[in-house]
């Protein structure tokens, strides 16, 4: 006798939703889209209709006011933070605290203190986490990190990466983003991406960090609270120096700009050279067949691959690899640094 049970019944892990914007409905697609979890519940401030939200989505979903009790919900295995960034340490440390593991929305928050007290909390309860710098798993980063592994392009002694992305009225963010309360700062907002890329491609411990930031004149940006172009440069340890623009005034299609040079060869975007590889012309480049990262819309990023590899980690016990929290603290202690120096007009030592 075929079954005509539901995939959905059959997988591993069940996921609850905190907020219920734009970022959760991507998140919702990409998780159900997996072949480990599925969402079965949403938490959200505004009210919601349990039978809506399972026709709309197709599985069935429970739809809570409140978010202790979706964590009372044993059934539920993994909570996934999506409401604005500043209720998000308050939401992760009651889910740690109720045994739940985390899929956490960046930015982590709006200041170190309160990361740290979001891996205070965490540790404390032994739950695995995953942090949304899906950049890392798409098809650009995967490609660029494997052409570094391998050695292409030599030591890195110089890298550029830079966000450029209008986040004006048409974009969801907008809404709140322009508050410095809820937004930080350009790079904390939205160059994060950039800045993490940057780290993951460079390796190694930043010394010191020096930013500027200014804005634009157009009227289309003028809500803003805060500067909405940075530029940041680090220092290493070792030496080496990197580059990261966080540009989210600019009137242009988005681009994420990846430049990065070293001692064999040189990577730019979806392109590079290598002495490594005999016959290649030193005067044109070789292109990579990656798809770039060429959209600010979220239903495009790679949370599908990211929850993927999350949900095997999960399976077997592990931290996932790339986007931990650990992993994400270490990239939003550099920008808080950034921060602190286009504020302060000073280098600042990490």
């Amino acid at each position: 006798m075929v079954s005509n049970e539901p995939q959905y019944q059959m997988k591993k892990f069940n996921v609850g939703i905190v907020g219920y914007g734009w970022v959760a409905g991507a998140h919702i697609a990409a998780i159900n889209a997996t072949t480990n979890g599925q969402v079965i519940g949403v938490c959200s401030s505004r009210p919601l209709d349990s039978s809506k939200l399972s026709a709309q989505h197709g599985s069935p979903i429970t739809a809570y006011g409140k978010l202790a009790d979706m964590l009372a919900n044993p059934d539920i295995n993994v909570i996934s933070i999506c409401g604005y960034p500043y209720e998000h340490a308050a939401h992760v440390i009651a889910a740690a605290k109720a045994g739940k593991h985390l899929i956490i929305e960046k930015p982590l928050a709006l200041n170190l203190k309160d990361v740290r007290a979001m891996q205070k909390a965490v540790s404390d309860a032994g739950v695995k986490t995953c942090v949304c710098f899906e950049c890392r798993y798409s098809s650009q980063f995967l490609s660029t990190k494997a052409v570094i592994d391998q050695g292409l392009l030599g030591e890195i002694h110089y890298g550029e990466v830079d966000y450029f992305h209008g986040v004006g009225p048409w974009y969801g963010q907008f809404r709140w983003n322009t508050k410095k309360s809820a937004g930080g700062s350009s790079l904390l907002s939205a160059g994060c991406h950039a800045m993490d890329a940057l780290l993951l491609c460079m390796g190694g411990e930043v010394e010191t960090v020096t930013s500027y930031a200014t804005g634009t004149k157009s009227k289309i940006f003028a809500g803003y609270e805060y500067p909405t172009t940075s530029v940041t440069i680090l220092k290493f340890t070792d030496g080496r120096v990197g580059k990261c623009a966080s540009v989210i005034d600019c009137l242009q299609p988005y681009y994420f700009h990846t430049h990065l040079v070293g001692s064999e060869g040189s990577l730019l975007d979806n392109k590079f050279h290598s002495a490594k590889i005999g016959g290649l012309n030193k005067n044109k480049w070789s292109e990579l067949s990656m798809k770039p990262l060429d959209s600010g819309d979220v239903s495009d990023h790679p949370y599908q691959t990211q929850f993927e590899a999350f949900f095997t980690a999960l399976g077997n016990g592990k931290e996932m690899a790339l986007t931990s929290l650990d992993d994400a603290a270490k990239t939003h202690e550099v920008i808080f640094a950034a921060d602190r120096s286009a504020q302060t007009g000073r280098p600042v030592k990490l």
